[in-house]
């Protein structure tokens, strides 16, 4: 299957590293049509034997077509000259046996070609997907959803017309256009000479026009992206758009990309409207020519009405073959465009999987859940400095840490480095004694819980909600955990109860409701370690007092990490740990000393 074959791209160092790449807008690279193809030709391999085929297939068809052509011939000097009726009917049945044989061939080799494609677009669907799970958060941040979607379908559809459609239709059109050249020449090779003239012309046109054709699909496929991205954060934010009567301004930033947009496309369909043309008018002056000399052909009793007739058969099926070239090179020039956006996503870094190391043992059931930070150092790319500089934290398993700051001190940056979505610049982090960088990302990640600050929900049910992290769920863990996150009174007064669907991000739910939902799904999973950012945020009091009891059910006996600048979830931790100017200071609650306490140190 297409799954297995291997796709790599040069990541572009970290997931930091990789951002930076993304910001600077590699997709200009300017990467050749071949080399694109040379890219992503590996999904397309797998399935080599029914490209070879369905090209087969289209090639016997061409052949069943020009020996029917031929034939035409045959019948007008044989046949209706003469007009012996006697004559017409074994070129009559070799005629429809041809027809009939092709017709099955290109059917047969259309559908196979067009299997190829569909799996190739699936392939490649999927591969770019995978990629981008493994992307850093903030990395994804800087394509825009609306751009991302853009470059999941109409830039991968456009890369298999490229990738999977090109190969077939560049063989079956070469090798139709040699058997017609072929038939030519052997009909009249005089006019085939003059015919054949015109080959380099529409070659050399179909390089200029796709030059042209290339930029100009680089600045719609650009475009289109921004306008998607454009429209899904606008309609996103429409409650505030509504709220702060905002409508007539995103309007006009809609509006401005629009025609942004479409003149990009304008330029696209200006140059398709001169290319076909021209090539219409070499094609015209090609037969004006042909007409000429097989007239004087004629007279000179060089060549018979049916072999004219044959050539102009043999012509108008050879032209649309050398259009065809042609356009392959236009079109290939314009995928090009598309293949360097799907390029620039794949060489976007990931968090990097490392080699089993014997030196970190792998973690051995059950976690307890102890969480050391070694002279942990990290900077983002382009920040200027380090956010944070030798961080020494001791968490021994079960101890509430809730993490204070101003706003952009990096707390959130430390759950981010335990969940490896960033390495440290410098220093290790370790799970109860084992250095997490030498240890799967999934392993690391399978013993911590992050309830983000957004309660991120699904669209689907409340039961799925709740299981996402846990699908191999009972329903008695789901009922308890619903319990648990003071979820299931009002999980029971709606209509289909935990089968009711919450619609999208959640919103047939109330804040608080949305909250005690992703509290349920978090409980559900019973990692011994849990992140929790900003848990009570954008709650009024009722709901955050709501919460309040489940929060402390959670957490019980589960090392936490509670980033919060709530005074209520403060007093209830073991130990605070304030970060500010990159340094992080260890207290226990209440108390304004930076002596740190056991069981963590003031860091340098």
């Amino acid at each position: 299957m297409h799954t297995a074959a291997p796709l790599t791209m040069s990541a572009a160092g970290s997931g930091a590293e990789a951002a930076a790449g993304a910001s600077s807008r590699m997709r200009h690279a300017r990467i050749s049509p071949l080399a694109a193809f040379r890219t992503f030709w590996p999904l397309v391999s797998v399935n080599r034997a029914t490209v070879l085929v369905s090209a087969a297939l289209l090639v016997v068809s061409a052949g069943c077509d020009a020996g029917a052509i031929g034939i035409v011939g045959v019948l007008t000097d044989d046949v209706l000259a003469p007009g012996r009726l006697s004559a017409f009917w074994g070129p009559a049945a070799l005629w429809l046996g041809l027809a009939a044989a092709g017709a099955v061939a290109s059917a047969a080799g259309g559908c196979l070609a067009g299997w190829t494609s569909e799996h190739f677009l699936l392939g490649l669907r999927d591969r770019v997907f995978r990629h981008l799970q493994q992307v850093p958060p903030d990395a994804l941040d800087r394509f825009g959803t609306g751009d991302l979607v853009s470059r999941l379908t109409g830039d991968i559809e456009t890369v298999e017309s490229l990738v999977a459609s090109a190969p077939v239709e560049l063989i079956t059109s070469a090798v139709g256009a040699v058997v017609f050249a072929a038939a030519a020449l052997w009909t009249s090779w005089q006019l085939a000479l003059i015919t054949l003239a015109a080959a380099p012309l529409i070659w050399f046109g179909a390089r200029w026009f796709g030059t042209l054709m290339r930029s100009a699909t680089r600045a719609e496929r650009d475009s289109n992206g921004r306008l998607a991205g454009l429209l899904e954060e606008s309609l996103a934010n429409m409650p505030l758009v509504q709220a702060y009567g905002r409508q007539q301004a995103e309007s006009s930033k809609v509006h401005r990309e629009g025609r942004s947009w479409m003149r990009a496309g304008l330029r696209q369909i200006r140059l398709s409207s001169v290319y076909g043309p021209m090539g219409e008018l070499v094609e015209t002056l090609s037969v004006l020519a042909v007409i000429g000399a097989g007239a004087w052909q004629i007279s000179e009793h060089h060549l018979s009405v049916g072999g004219l007739l044959s050539f102009a058969a043999f012509l108008g099926y050879l032209h649309p073959k050398l259009q065809e070239l042609g356009e392959l090179v236009v079109s290939a020039s314009s995928a090009t465009a598309a293949c360097e956006r799907l390029i620039e996503v794949l060489r976007t870094g990931t968090v990097q999987e490392t080699a089993p190391r014997p030196d970190v043992p792998p973690l051995t059931e059950p976690v307890r859940g102890a969480v050391t930070f070694e002279d942990v150092g990290f900077s983002y790319p382009g920040s200027g400095g380090p956010v944070l500089n030798r961080v020494r934290l001791d968490i021994t398993p079960g101890l509430l840490v809730a993490v204070t700051g101003p706003s952009g001190t990096g707390k959130s940056t430390l759950g981010k480095l335990l969940l490896r979505f960033h390495e440290p610049s410098r220093g290790r982090i370790l799970l109860d004694g084992r250095d997490i960088a030498g240890l799967p990302v999934d392993e690391v990640r399978r013993h911590i819980t992050l309830l983000p600050q957004d309660s991120m929900l699904f669209d689907g049910t409340v039961h799925e909600n709740i299981t996402y992290g846990r699908p191999d769920a009972t329903e008695e863990e789901v009922l308890a955990a619903a319990v648990a996150a003071d979820a299931h009174g009002f999980v029971g007064m709606l209509p289909d109860g935990y089968d009711s669907p919450v619609g999208k991000r959640g919103n047939n739910l109330s804040g608080g409701q949305r909250r005690r939902i992703a509290l349920a799904r978090a409980m559900l999973r019973t990692a011994p370690v849990l992140i929790l950012d900003e848990p009570t945020a954008g709650l009024d009091d009722d709901s955050t007092a709501r919460i309040m009891a489940p929060l402390r059910r959670l957490t019980a006996g589960r090392t936490t990490f509670l980033i919060t600048h709530d005074l209520r979830l403060t007093a209830q931790a073991d130990l605070v740990l304030h970060l500010s100017d990159g340094t992080a200071v260890i207290t226990a609650p209440g108390r304004s000393s930076t002596t740190g306490t056991r069981p963590g140190h003031e860091a340098a």
